[in-house]
C-alpha cells in the first residue's frame, strides 16, 4: 500500500515521497461595522449595496442581488454610478465593465438563474471612502428605491441616506471564523486514526470543515486515491463513529461512510474533498490544458450516487502551478485561475471551492509565479501552506522552526514566514478575510545538534515514528518539550535532537495575530498529529473566538 504524506515545500525542493484585488489595508475589513444601503428594485429584482469595510483610502462592498418574485429570473445586468473619488479597483463573482463613473455588472454563467426568493452576492473593492451609488438600474429598468421609472438610467436628485445596521449576531463556530482540518485517507492504516477519533477527541464540535486528503489527478482528471480506504474498508462497531458495524452487503463503507455518520452527528460540519498534494499534483498540468474537462470529471466524482451528500465542496492542492514541486509545471501564470474558473462555472455558486497554495513570500517566489489573485475571486477561501519552510531536507541545517509566524534575526531565507506570505497575498488584492492561517500539528527536526538556539549545524534528520525528520505534536510535547520560542513559534533541544513545532501557547499568539490581520480563520495539517483530547484544535478554536 502506497501512502502519501502532505509534504509542504514552499521552495519546490525535491524530497523523497514517503508516507506521507484589494489594497493591503483590506486587512482591516472585518473590524468595521457593516453598513447596509438602500435596496434599489426593478420589478422583482433588487440589489443591496453593503459596506464590508472602509479604511479611508479604499473600501469593500458586497452587492446582493435578490429575486423577490414568484418566477425564476434568467440572467441579470446591474448598472450603477459611483460618485467622484470612488473607482473600482477589483471585483469578483460578476463581470464588471466601466465607462467613466458608470459601471455595468453582469452575472457569471454559474450565477445566471435566480429562483424565486433566491439571492446572489458579488463584491468589489473601490478607492476612496464608502459612498452609495448615485444611480442604479437592473435588467434595463431604472430604479430609485424600488419604484421603477420610465427613464433608462436616471440620476436621483439626492444621494440615498445610509441606514446603519448592526453586525450580524449569528456566530458560526468558532467565533465566526473557519477552523479547517485535514483528514488523511491513509491514516486508517499505520496511524490507526479514524473518523471516530475526530469525535472522541472533541474536535468534531470545534471544526467547521474537514478537508479529505487526497484525491488523485490522474490524466488531468479527478480520480479516487485509495478506493479501499475511501469506500470499501469494513468498520467494526468498536471503530465506527456511531457504534454500528458495517455489513458485508452495504453499498458504502470506509472513510466516506464514517464521515457521513460524523456529519450526521455534527450538522454544522462540512466535508471538502482535496485533490493533489505533494505526490499527486502532476496531473494538474494536463488539467490546465483542458480545464473544462477537468471540472466535469471532478463534478462527476464528487456527485457519485454512492456517496451523494457527503462532499460540500472541492479543494485544489496544486504544488505548484507554473513552478516546481515534485515535478515542474510550465502551464503559465494564468493556469491556476483558468482551472479555478472552470470549476466554479461547473459547480456553481452553492458548492465550496477552496485552494491550498504555496506560502513562499520571497521576492519573485512561487506566489509571484501564478495568478492566485484572479483565482481567489472565485474561491470561497485560500490557504497558504505556511509550514515546512525549513527542515532536515537540508540535513546539515541550519536549524530553524519549520513554521515561523514572522521573520527573525538569522532566519535562513527571507520571505519564508507566514506574515510575508499573507502580506504578499493581500498586496496582490486578495481580501484578508478570504485567507486562512496555516498551522502544522507536527514538528521538523535534526540530530547531531549541539547548539540550543536556532541556527545550529546538524548531521542529519532526527528519527521520527513515520518519517525521518518529522514527528507529531502529541509525541514531541513529552519526548522533547519546548525550550524556547522564535518568530512566533516554538523550538526544543533534547540531547542531540533539535525540533521546531507549535504548542497551544504559540497557537494562541498566531490566532491573535490572524484576528488582528482580519484573516478568515485557520487550517491545519493534520488531525492525527494532535493529542487524544485535541489540545491543538482547542487552542485554535479558543484563539479564533
Amino acid at each position: 500500500m502506497a501512502f502519501i504524506r502532505h509534504s509542504r515545500i514552499p521552495t519546490g525542493r525535491r524530497r523523497p515521497v514517503l508516507i506521507t484585488t484589494a489594497l493591503a489595508a483590506v486587512a482591516a475589513l472585518l473590524a468595521t461595522l457593516a453598513v447596509a444601503q438602500p435596496a434599489f428594485a426593478a420589478g422583482t429584482i433588487s440589489a443591496t449595496f453593503t459596506s464590508a469595510g472602509d479604511w479611508g483610502t479604499g473600501h469593500q462592498v458586497n452587492v446582493k442581488v435578490t429575486n423577490s418574485g414568484t418566477t425564476p429570473v434568467n440572467g441579470w445586468t446591474l448598472e450603477f454610478d459611483l460618485p467622484a473619488g470612488n473607482a473600482l479597483s477589483s471585483s469578483w463573482d460578476a463581470d464588471v465593465t466601466r465607462a467613466g463613473n458608470h459601471y455595468t455588472a453582469k452575472n457569471k454563467g454559474w450565477s445566471a438563474t435566480l429562483a424565486p426568493g433566491a439571492s446572489f452576492t458579488w463584491g468589489y473593492v473601490a478607492t476612496g471612502p464608502f459612498a452609495s451609488p448615485t444611480a442604479c438600474s437592473i435588467n434595463g429598468v431604472a430604479c430609485t428605491g424600488g419604484t421603477p421609472t420610465t427613464s433608462p438610467t436616471p440620476t436621483p436628485t439626492t444621494t440615498p441616506t445610509p441606514t446603519p445596521t448592526p453586525t450580524p449576531t449569528t456566530t458560526p463556530q468558532p467565533g465566526g471564523k473557519k477552523l479547517v482540518g485535514y483528514f488523511t485517507e491513509w491514516g486508517v492504516y499505520g496511524r490507526n486514526y479514524h473518523a471516530k477519533n475526530v469525535a472522541t477527541s472533541g474536535s468534531a464540535s470545534k471544526l467547521t470543515h474537514i478537508l479529505y486528503a487526497f484525491g488523485n489527478t490522474t490524466g488531468g482528471k479527478c480520480s479516487i486515491g485509495d478506493s479501499y480506504a475511501a469506500y470499501d474498508k469494513a468498520y467494526t462497531a468498536a471503530d465506527s463513529v456511531d457504534g454500528v458495524a458495517d455489513t458485508w452487503d452495504q453499498p458504502l463503507r470506509g472513510n466516506f461512510n464514517q464521515l457521513k455518520k460524523l456529519k450526521a452527528m455534527n450538522p454544522g460540519l462540512k466535508v471538502i474533498w482535496s485533490f493533489g498534494g505533494w505526490t499527486w499534483s502532476s496531473g494538474f498540468t494536463q488539467a490546465a490544458a483542458n480545464p473544462t474537462a477537468f471540472a466535469e470529471s471532478c463534478h462527476q466524482l464528487l456527485n457519485d450516487p454512492r456517496w451523494a451528500g457527503l462532499f460540500d465542496g472541492i479543494d485544489i492542492d496544486w504544488e505548484y502551478p507554473n513552478a516546481c514541486g515534485l515535478t515542474c509545471d510550465s502551464s503559465g501564470p494564468a493556469a491556476f485561475n483558468n482551472v479555478i474558473t472552470a470549476l466554479r462555472n461547473k459547480f456553481g455558486a452553492s458548492t465550496l471551492i477552496t485552494a491550498a497554495i504555496t506560502a513562499d513570500g520571497s521576492s519573485g517566489g512561487k506566489i509571484d509565479a501564478a495568478d492566485y489573485a484572479g483565482g481567489a475571486l472565485k474561491l470561497d477561501w485560500i490557504m497558504p501552506m505556511s509550514y515546512d519552510y525549513f527542515g532536515a531536507f537540508n540535513p546539515t541545517g541550519p536549524t530553524a522552526p519549520h513554521s515561523p509566524l514572522t521573520s527573525y534575526a538569522g532566519i535562513p531565507q527571507a520571505g519564508f514566514n507566514t506574515e510575508a506570505a499573507v502580506d504578499k497575498l493581500i498586496g496582490k488584492g486578495i481580501p484578508a478575510n478570504k485567507i486562512l492561517l496555516g498551522v502544522g500539528f507536527y514538528g521538523r527536526g535534526w540530530t547531531g545538534v549541539t547548539q540550543t538556539a536556532p541556527g545550529g549545524s546538524a548531521t542529519g534528520a532526527a528519527p521520527g515514528a513515520y518519517e525521518a525528520g518529522i514527528e507529531d505534536y502529541k509525541v514531541l510535547k513529552t519526548k522533547c518539550p519546548a525550550t524556547g520560542t522564535v518568530g512566533g513559534t516554538a523550538y526544543a533541544k533534547c540531547g542531540s535532537e533539535w525540533w521546531g513545532y507549535d504548542t497551544p501557547s504559540t497557537l494562541a499568539g498566531k490566532t491573535s495575530w490572524a484576528k488582528g490581520k482580519g484573516l478568515g480563520g485557520a487550517f491545519f495539517w493534520e488531525l492525527s498529529g494532535d493529542t487524544a483530547n485535541g489540545e491543538l484544535i482547542s487552542a485554535l478554536s479558543n484563539g479564533l473566538k
